[in-house]
């Protein structure tokens, strides 16, 4: 590993620890560690029995007593309560918690729907204080349910219908206001105290947010690692809102008119082992829509937090899916997912489908890697020349960076051609940090020895915590460590011009490093990286085979003689001109002196 190439790592490494930094979910401060359950130990609201579907009663009313109504389809089971005539749990049929427990997404206990408005004579109503009446439930001509809630409400009726198709994830909500006199806006709620559902507590917290899309167009999401209560309050039309659960979605979407304005908020309290995090939504929901003839049009999604099945949903729905930003997002989006997706048609084994997904990308890739490859096999063949550069100029660092700089020109030789193209392969490396935590795909897919692809493996678990490790180690972050330890080491055996004294210490503690980054990240990253090193190291034999370092030889003293009376030019000659002027300096500064 020679200095360029040395120099280029380092900057690599500075670029992911920066993005892992600022745009990866942060850990808990120590002193936090004795209030909230760690990631290895199983939390009470895990062990806990799960919440029924049951609704919270209140006292009898005109309209009778307050009654819980079931409707359901293969995806999804809603319950409904007469009390405020609203949806009051939904539990995802097909899913389960990472503890094995039915996957509700929320419940009575967990979380309220509530609608207020105020008549023009000023009476305030409280659709949670009203008992509605509830019709029978009907089928729809296309073999879906539909639940119909009427109340009377300042000499009107406030009517709400409740159409859940024969499947999928989407629950239709009509809401009319026939003969009631209402201010300016309704203001419509929804409180969620969010349970934990997958292993990692920490990830399961950080990854959960409320996200909400403008009619401009424009998206915006609470931060979702802060500890600190985040609010944002939005003075402009809205399409939709939406409680993410780390892998699953509490939705609410306008269809007819916008909402008019939008207050989100989120709490945190790491003392309490029930609930991660505390989401709050308000909306405006303008008058002249839910008194029009037809009614305020509204949908709400319950489901899994998957690509795929969200773009279809709304407008910018999809970007409850987190991919990164920037050119990672178009990277993930354009690239990763659709191969991932054409895997997925033919191959049911998830760890799998991830080694295929490392050997498509190391082929289309493989020219950039040839190029890396071939610019350390010239600086290989350079080395004699360089190291009597370094005898002639012992103690002149810059007068040795000069000469050096003047042979690269004479051979032709670019000190950036081996950086340039690892540092071309960063997005596809910065977009998988993104891609494999927030795959609902992988969510409880067992490879290996790995339970889950979607959070960390622990087959080790360790009677203690350490700081920035946890209590357990992942196997499949120690099988990365020790194949980028070897690919470190076989670099820098096979590169002649290698970097001695801390330059090479910092090419070995790196892995170390990422170790311990990486040790609680999803274990479907850790097992990519793993075979990335492997296929890799593969790579390299097979393109040393086409490298004869004689034909490169022959081809730099072609070039030293081609370019014999050819003065530096572009970014070499800049880098020389500075160095001139450095000299220069330093010259007349020992003169002075």
């Amino acid at each position: 590993m020679d200095r360029n190439q040395a120099t280029g790592l380092f900057l690599i490494s500075a670029l992911l620890l920066i993005y892992l930094f600022f745009f990866s979910p942060k850990a808990e401060p120590e002193k936090n560690k004795a209030q909230a359950p760690t990631t290895a130990a199983t939390p009470a609201s895990a062990t806990a029995p799960t919440p029924a579907l049951a609704p919270d009663v209140k006292l009898d009313s005109a309209a009778g007593p307050v009654r819980g109504i079931e409707l359901k389809n293969p995806e999804l089971t809603l319950l409904f309560s007469t009390q405020g005539g609203r949806v009051t749990a939904v539990r995802l049929n097909g899913y389960k918690t990472f503890f094995g427990k039915p996957l509700n997404l929320f419940d009575a206990q967990s979380a309220r729907y509530n609608t207020t408005l105020t008549t023009t004579g000023g009476q305030k109503v409280d659709f949670a204080g009203l008992n509605f009446q509830a019709d029978a439930p009907t089928t729809t001509p296309d073999g879906g349910q539909q639940l119909t809630f009427r109340a009377a409400v300042g000499g009107g009726t406030v009517t709400q219908t409740y159409t859940l198709p024969k499947t999928g994830f989407e629950v239709k909500y009509n809401l009319k206001l026939a003969g009631v006199p209402v201010q300016e806006p309704l203001k419509f709620s929804f409180v969620d105290h969010v349970r934990q559902t997958e292993q990692d507590l920490k990830q399961n917290r950080n990854h959960t947010t409320i996200n909400h899309y403008q009619a401009t167009g424009d998206h915006n999401a609470l931060a979702e690692a802060s500890e600190k209560p985040e609010e944002v309050t939005v003075a402009a039309p809205l399409l939709w809102a939406a409680d993410k659960h780390d892998f699953f979605v509490a939705g609410f979407v306008a269809d007819s008119q916008p909402f008019a304005s939008g207050q989100f908020n989120a709490t945190v309290n790491l003392a309490d082992s029930t609930f991660i995090k505390t989401l709050s939504t308000t909306l405006a929901l303008p008058a002249a829509d839910v008194t029009s003839a037809a009614g305020g049009q509204y949908r709400f999604f319950y489901g899994p937090n998957q690509f795929s099945l969200l773009k279809s949903v709304a407008p910018g729905f999809d970007r409850n899916v987190y991919l990164g930003w920037g050119v990672f997002r178009w990277v993930n989006r354009f690239v990763i997912i659709p191969v991932f997706s054409f895997l997925q048609q033919y191959i049911s084994n998830y760890g799998i489908i991830i080694l295929l997904l490392v050997v498509l990308i190391k082929l289309v890739t493989w020219p950039l890697t040839y190029k890396t490859y071939e610019s350390q096999a010239r600086m290989k063949v350079l080395k004699p020349e360089i190291d009597a550069i370094k005898a002639k100029h012992p103690d002149d660092q810059v007068k040795n960076q000069q000469e050096t700089m003047k042979l690269y020109n004479q051979f032709g030789v670019s000190p950036l051609s081996g950086c340039v193209p690892t540092l071309l392969t960063l997005p596809i490396l910065f977009a998988m940090f993104q891609f494999f935590p927030n795959a609902i795909e992988l969510r409880q897919e067992p490879f290996l020895w790995a339970k889950d692809l979607s959070t960390y493996d622990n087959p080790i678990l360790l009677p203690f915590t350490l700081p920035y490790l946890g209590s357990h180690i992942s196997l499949f972050t120690v099988l990365m460590t020790i194949s980028t330890l070897f690919m470190t080491y076989q670099s820098n055996q096979m590169n002649a011009s290698a970097m001695q004294g801390p330059m090479k210490f910092y090419s070995y503690l790196m892995p170390l490093i990422f170790f311990f980054v990486l040790n609680s990240f999803a274990a479907g990253l850790t097992w990519y990286y793993l075979v990335s090193n492997v296929v890799t190291l593969g790579q390299q034999a097979l393109t040393r085979s086409f490298v004869n370092d004689t034909k490169i030889r022959a081809q730099l003293d072609a070039n030293k003689i081609k370019n014999k009376d050819k003065k530096p030019g572009g970014f070499q000659a800049r880098i020389a001109e500075a160095m001139r002027t450095a000299q220069e300096r330093d010259a007349q500064a020992k003169k002075k002196g």
